[in-house]
């Protein structure tokens, strides 16, 4: 099952590329999915020396102080045979066989992304080690835990760092490796304590305890290493790391682990679980776990990967698709854009989508309000229908009726109900504009192509503007009709005048009498509000048919002419594309590759098995 781990790897390595680590994605990542082991510790604990003692060679840095300052991906493969090499994934051709440039490149890569500061980063680098001495594994270095913030760094890098360390731990694939220093307080131990509150029964940690040589004399850690101290659901191991004078002589790994093994099979408190101590055998364990992990994940791993293709794909697709190249594929293109435009604003006014049952509003609440706040009763106030009625007849008065005198007073009053229509057309356009600007935001294809998205917008706003301004025309009409010609049938049932009333010697501004001006005012009122009546429904039909009507019909028709007489060219300005969305597309394009890759391989793996 060695190559599960080697595919792990190739994963882990494509999802750093891709950016697919877990962090924003909306979309499940395989990242948070694959099994990894994170190598945990407090600073000084042993933890870099636990980790090149794994892979037989120094170089890594080692130093006081934060000396991890970015997370290592540190992936083993084993060879049969040749030279010893390491890569880096950010100089993917490029290979290493001198390991203290291994160490150097280390550095100099930490210091690209944060400077020459004591600062952190959790972008991670990735460091591959092909070696005949290794076994297959994957392990990820954290920076060290610190109580207190040297000099250089930020008040919060003691937090920053555990967050880091956290981030990385809680996930539930996540494989602890818990490394804390025998000569110190397992109570105090930074690793332990965080490791128990992510893993609080110790079912993904194992521990491994440093500095054993170094413990006082008379004191040993059979207690910790059998269990006893503190319990994990997997065994602890001890190692013997080299000490500072033996990497000060440059005593090599080899030597290092041949003396490991003597120190525990020559010292009597821990000759009996010699042959599970050691570094050689922390390897094997944990790459043998590794790979019984990764093989109980095959299942769910395939469930994943197949449901995030679905949404790739769905997610591609709905991005739009492949611009095509000639003029007649182009044209296409742009219509059927917006016939997906047309169609989704003709949802929004019949009712499918909400915001059409706003323009019933204006016809049901806002115009008949706005009739209703007409103020007649000044237009047909005494010395109002008297100054008019008046005027109405000149030098000599009238005989029977003040006909001209009714048709003033009726024309004023009607006169003033324009307001309220042409506020009735204004509020419909306004309720279509905002309904164009909800469609056009709802149509997917368009926000793939902002030059056609404001080419549709424009038209589509400039088309309303003419629709309402036919609108006002045929509504004002309305009122213009009420106005030139009165209906008969409604002043013959008025009661007829017996008498007019008035002085004829007095003025000809006082030759009626107020109970007659009354009556005349009481008339011209009801036939008013009769016209009113009328009115509050002929408009809405009006304007349901100027505006509403020719939307639905005709929103785009001079957009299509002018279209038709485009040039190839000139259409493919208008499918640019949204740069944020071409990214976007070539983004989720790579991880699909990257999917169905993993698919294949993790299909062939679990065929395997």
């Amino acid at each position: 099952m060695e190559n599960l781990i080697q595919l792990v790897n190739r994963l882990h390595r494509a999802c750093t590329a891709l950016g697919d680590l877990g962090e924003e994605s909306a979309l499940p990542t395989l990242w948070d999915a694959l099994p990894a082991i994170a190598v945990v510790g407090g600073q000084s604990s042993g933890k870099s020396a636990v980790l090149e003692s794994i892979v037989g060679k120094d170089f890594l840095r080692r130093g006081s102080g934060i000396v991890t300052r970015r997370p290592l991906v540190l992936q083993l493969h084993r060879i049969d045979e040749g030279r010893e090499y390491a890569e880096f994934g950010h100089l993917p051709r490029k290979r290493f066989t001198d390991f203290a440039a291994v160490r150097k490149e280390i550095a100099d890569e930490t210091d690209r992304e944060t400077g020459r500061s004591k600062q952190i980063s959790s972008v991670p680098i990735y460091l591959s080690i092909y070696s005949p001495n290794v076994v297959n594994l994957t392990l990820i270095d954290l920076p060290g835990l610190t109580k207190v913030a040297v000099e250089g760094q930020s008040e919060g890098i003691v937090a920053d760092i555990e967050n880091m360390v956290r981030s990385y731990i809680e996930k539930p694939n996540c494989i602890i490796l818990a490394v804390s220093p025998a000569n110190q307080d397992l109570a105090t131990s930074d690793a332990i304590k965080i490791s128990r509150e992510v893993d609080p029964k110790g079912e993904r940690t194992f521990g491994v305890l440093t500095k054993i040589d170094l413990m006082d004399k008379g004191t040993d850690a059979v207690d910790i290493l059998e269990g006893r101290a503190y319990k994990l659901q997997f065994p602890w191991i001890g190692v013997v790391n080299r000490s500072q004078q033996d990497i000060n002589k440059n005593v090599d790994m080899i030597a290092a682990r041949r003396r490991e093994k003597e120190y525990f099979s020559s010292t009597p408190e821990y000759r009996h679980m010699a042959n599970r101590m050691g570094s050689e055998h922390l390897g094997k364990v944990m790459s043998k776990h590794l790979e019984s992990v990764i093989k109980s994940r095959i299942p769910g791993l395939q469930s994943l990967i197949s449901k995030t293709i679905i949404e790739l794909e769905t997610e591609l697709s709905r991005l739009g698709k492949p611009i095509a190249t000639d003029a007649g594929g182009k044209l296409y293109m742009i219509m059927e854009v917006c016939r997906t435009f047309d169609g989704i604003f003709k949802e929004h006014l019949d009712g499918v989508r909400p915001g059409g049952d706003k323009i019933y509003n204006v016809f049901d609440n806002q115009l008949p309000a706005a009739l209703k706040r007409l103020q007649f009763d000044k237009q047909l106030s005494m010395d109002n229908v008297r100054k008019l009625i008046t005027e109405a007849d000149g030098y000599q008065p009238h005989l029977i009726a003040p006909e001209q005198g009714y048709r003033r007073l009726i024309e004023s009053s009607l006169t003033s109900m324009k307001g309220p229509a042409e506020a009735a057309v204004d509020a419909v356009h306004a309720i279509l504009k905002e309904l164009v600007h909800k469609s056009i935001s709802e149509t997917a294809e368009l926000k793939q192509y902002p030059s056609l998205r404001v080419e549709v917008n424009g038209a589509a706003v400039e088309s309303l503007e003419r629709m309402r301004d036919e609108s006002k025309k045929a509504t004002l009409q309305l009122v213009e009709m009420e106005c030139s010609y009165l209906t008969v049938d409604f002043f013959r049932k008025l009661p007829q005048d017996i008498e007019k009333g008035g002085n004829p010697t007095h003025s000809i501004f006082d030759r009626y009498n107020d109970s007659y001006l009354r009556r005349i005012g009481s008339n011209v009122l009801s036939y008013v509000n009769m016209v009113c009546a009328t009115l509050r429904n002929s408009i809405p039909k009006s304007v349901v048919y100027c505006q509403v009507r020719e939307a639905k019909r005709s929103l785009l028709d001079h957009f299509f002419t002018d279209l038709g007489k485009k040039e190839g060219k000139q259409l493919g300005t208008l499918l640019d594309e949204d740069p944020a969305i071409m990214q976007r597309c070539i983004s989720l394009a790579k991880r699909l590759e990257l999917y169905r890759a993993a698919q294949a391989e993790i299909d062939s793996v679990a065929w395997a098995k």
